[in-house]
């Protein structure tokens, strides 16, 4: 059930505050509106905590060696502990730019691989000397074709290129140059040197990561760390975001406003006669967005896990389908599973997990209960069909095919044949699903109708399960057997068939009227005929 709110406001001095939020949070019933503080000291706190959050993102990031073993280290405060993040983002800055510096050096290298050894200081020496050199490149084929009067140096050869140097005569290309010579940039410090420092870089690189490693150890202290900085950024956040006034008096006041949870409203209430608080409520406005608080017996709540992972927690005025959300769950997942084998192997290793987790005197993870429940479906839907690690039925013994229910196990496919009987085994699989959906829409249909039987709006609710009623039977037709489930069946004097299409025209014209019905008829058939495709899938 989703647990009702009161919403309430809380004046306290404004001298006092602080006190005044570090009380109401330990009480731990107040969810507060949602505030956007400011300030140095929020700032701080959350440049720390980004520096905390990326500083963990390194470290998890890291790939230790099979040797490597983490060591002991000492508790460090939490001055010290952003000292540690802040040298744990530097180094990392550092690794970026080696990486960076590394390939761009062994690019340059590539580019003079077939050169050899260059060095741009030896190049300014000879124009000093007025010896003006220039390296250029040329397809294999051309450098025959080059001028006489051009002076050249030839370097060395390839089977597509020719590289060679170039007297310069001027800042001009020479005319007897072929146009598909190119010159070459020089290197901006000599190979040599590139290789050295590519080295150097390598080497550091090497270091970093050694200190990275070792900086592992503080994992823990810096989630820790982090925690205490999102607890202490939430409280900054409140504390000066509240609302004040500014008169600068002793007697100048402050406000929160919030939800707390009506079973917790009195410990509220006590908390603010024992502080002097002024505190007003009311129940909320039906523009207002509620959180939602749900309690539900333990049976329901093993559904919370997978909920939580999915983020499917219903409005403050919606349903709570927590119950109905595990039943159809579970019963799908033993279907898809569909082993009883599989189910036990399920089960068996789920109640290991349990009895270790209860032997070292750890609290229970609440998905080892869902993985429990699903996995004992599981084994009920392979004791119904009769399937069990996928061995065919001749492999199993018969005291498993006993116990099987024969509609729907695969151990009595002869007998449900559409010979020997009405229906074959497929077709009994069929209905089940079908009946499952029905059963699922129905409840969501009977939901509405009750919250809206108050209003006209409730006919329209009521006509959308007749819909689906009468749908069901139609749907049996097309895919199960027009000849058992056709229109004009008649079962035991009752007219089936025509009862289908009588809850399906009767249905149809009461959501039609009323399923948009907000104080107006002609509206509500108005709006009907803007969703029409919606009324006539009942939805």
């Amino acid at each position: 059930m989703i647990v009702p709110m009161k919403r309430v406001s809380v004046v306290i001095l404004e001298k006092e505050k602080q006190e005044a939020l570090t009380k109401l949070r330990r009480l731990g019933v107040v969810h507060l509106d949602r505030i956007e503080g400011a300030g140095e000291k929020l700032a701080a706190l959350k440049e720390n905590a980004a520096s905390a959050v990326q500083t963990l993102s390194v470290l998890s990031e890291m790939k230790l060696p099979k040797s490597h073993k983490t060591h002991s280290v000492p508790a460090l405060g939490d001055e010290m502990l952003v000292g540690k993040c802040a040298e744990v983002i530097s180094l990392t800055e550092q690794k970026k730019f080696l990486f960076d510096e590394i390939a761009s050096d062994a690019a340059e290298l590539e580019r003079f691989e077939k050169w050899g050894g260059v060095n741009p200081v030896d190049f300014a020496y000879l124009a000093e000397k007025g010896i003006p050199l220039v390296m250029y490149e040329i397809p294999a084929g051309l450098y025959n074709e080059i001028d006489g009067s051009v002076d050249t140096i030839l370097v060395n050869s390839g089977k597509k290129d020719v590289r060679f140097l170039l007297l310069s005569k001027g800042s001009e290309r020479p005319e007897g140059m072929p146009p598909e010579a190119f010159a070459v940039p020089p290197p901006r410090r000599a190979t040599n040197e590139l290789e050295s420092q590519i080295e150097a870089d390598k080497k550091h690189l090497s270091d970093i990561e050694k200190e990275l490693a070792e900086n592992t150890a503080y994992i823990r202290q810096i989630t820790a760390f982090k925690e205490r900085l999102e607890k202490k950024i939430e409280f900054e956040n409140v504390f000066s975001g509240m609302e004040k006034e500014d008169s600068g008096k002793d007697t100048a006041l402050a406000w929160i406003s919030g939800y707390v949870p009506v079973d917790s409203f009195e410990k509220l209430v006590s908390a603010a006669k024992q502080n002097g608080w002024a505190l007003a409520s009311d129940d909320p406005a039906a523009e207002d967005d509620p959180p939602t608080k749900l309690r539900n017996n333990k049976l329901v709540s093993l559904i919370y896990p997978l909920t939580d992972f999915l983020g499917t927690v219903p409005g403050y005025r919606e349903f709570d389908i927590s119950g109905w959300f595990l039943l159809f769950f579970t019963i799908f997942f033993g279907m898809i599973f569909g082993d009883g084998g599989y189910g036990m192997l399920i089960v068996l290793g789920t109640l290991a997990l349990i009895i270790k987790t209860k032997k070292e005197g750890k609290a229970l993870n609440p998905g080892l209960g869902l993985f429990l429940m699903l996995g004992t479906a599981t084994v009920v839907w392979g004791i119904v069909t009769c399937s069990w690690f996928g061995l065919g039925m001749d492999q199993l013994p018969a005291w498993i095919k006993a116990m099987s229910v024969p509609p729907l196990s695969n151990a009595y496919t002869q007998q449900y044949d559409g010979v020997h009987s009405l229906l074959t085994t497929d077709q009994n699989m069929q209905i089940f699903c079908f009946s499952l959906a029905l059963i699922q829409l129905s409840v969501a249909h009977i939901k509405c109708f009750a919250r809206d039987v108050k209003s006209l709006k409730a006919i329209g609710d009521l006509g959308s399960l007749f819909m689906l009623w009468g749908m069901f039977y139609v749907v049996l037709m097309l895919v199960v057997s027009g000849t058992i489930f056709s229109l004009d069946k008649v079962a035991a004097g009752i007219p089936v068939g025509t009862i289908a299409v009588a809850l399906i025209g009767g249905g149809f014209a009461m959501s039609f009227i009323f399923s948009n019905y907000d104080g107006s008829i002609g509206k509500s058939v108005l709006e009907s005929c803007k969703n029409i495709i919606s009324v006539i899938l009942g939805v």
